[in-house]
């Protein structure tokens, strides 16, 4: 099986201090880090996706703003793969597809911003496009969401969507059970 790591908008804006902070933004993109460097220890597949706004009232991802940059936990490296999006599906208008399909990708390991939308988004999509997917739920960021008038907090939202995921359209893991399943070393904390 061949298989690419898909880290979606892991971008300033949704840090502290970016236009929309979402809750544990900074250990998600800490276990996306562990993950990455993985990856490019094995040098396996790495593919940035970048969501860049082109609606005329966005206050966010704002093209050519420290916002819309990838955040320096995961800046990509020569020859990675940059994906640059409009909407939650990574694939809708982008070169994704093309690329898994050249580079004979069939799994996508993913990770990053939005799980309400955007990584809920690409997986569905990269399912019904007949790719397998992980994904690594530690490594993923979401925020409250509000629906007839109830806050739904942060760790609900995100349980309901890695829960709405498994196990139709994808494995669901932690960070350190993938990296034992793809046999890469797991990092020990710092005290």
């Amino acid at each position: 099986m061949n298989t690419a790591l898909l880290l979606v908008e892991i971008q300033n804006d949704y840090f502290p201090n970016g236009r929309i902070p979402l809750e544990k933004s900074v250990e998600a993109s800490l276990k996306a880090k562990q993950i990455l460097e993985a990856y490019r220890d094995k040098k396996m597949t790495v593919i940035h996706v970048q969501h860049i706004s082109t609606h005329p009232n966005a206050n966010s991802h704002l093209p050519c703003t420290k916002g819309a940059e990838f955040h320096p936990n995961v800046q990509p490296m020569k020859g990675e793969m940059i994906i640059k999006k409009h909407y939650p599906n990574s694939f809708k208008d982008t070169s994704l597809l093309n690329y898994l399909i050249k580079n004979q990708i069939s799994h996508l390991a993913i990770c990053g911003m939005m799980t309400h939308s955007a990584i809920e988004a690409t997986v569905r999509a990269a399912y019904d496009l007949g790719f397998s997917c992980t994904v690594l739920h530690d490594a993923c960021a979401t925020k409250s969401l509000e629906f007839n008038h109830t806050i739904i907090p942060e760790h609900s939202v995100q349980y309901a969507f890695m829960a709405a995921l498994q196990p139709n359209y994808a494995r669901v893991l932690s960070t350190e059970d993938f990296m034992q399943k793809i046999g890469a070393h797991t990092p020990v904390p710092a005290e």
